[in-house]
């Protein structure tokens, strides 16, 4: 017999984003949000870098074109799916323990970037968008005169 702590916290937050999504829903125009996607979200890492932002995506075992990538309303959105591939087993017991299904993770852009420069590359499962800075946001030196 294992012992184990009851949150019941946790509980209500499940709850409540259940009563979240359905008054959304029910108001909001159905609008999709992260919860919305699945049972996953992969590890993102966010940079700042002199000229630019960049961002990368752990997505092993994602196909390049079931990634999307969308700015909209200066929000920048990560979505696609994991798909599951269905193999014949002889064995009689069978165990998952990676998640499959789709996903999705948004980010406010700072306002000075240039979304008309982004770019992305996908390598070994590694999702990397660049996000350039505008010229006007990038540090001027200033010399003094006297």
């Amino acid at each position: 017999m294992a012992i184990t702590h009851w949150n019941p916290y946790s509980e209500l937050a499940t709850v409540q984003d259940q009563m979240n999504r359905l008054f959304r829903n029910i108001w909001g125009g159905g609008q999709r949000d992260e919860a919305d996607y699945g049972a996953w979200m992969p590890a993102v890492d966010l940079r700042e870098e002199e000229k630019q932002y960049v961002i990368e995506a752990d997505l092993p075992g994602v196909k390049k074109d079931d990634i999307e990538i969308n700015i909209e309303n200066n929000v920048l959105s990560l979505s696609g799916e994991r798909r599951f591939e269905n193999e014949e087993k002889k064995d009689a017991y069978h165990r998952i323990e990676r998640t499959y299904g789709k996903f999705m993770r948004s980010f406010t852009l700072p306002v000075r970037v240039d979304t008309e420069k982004v770019s992305a590359t996908y390598k070994d499962g590694i999702l990397e968008v660049k996000v350039p800075k505008t010229e006007e946001s990038l540090p001027k030196k200033i010399k003094v005169q006297g």
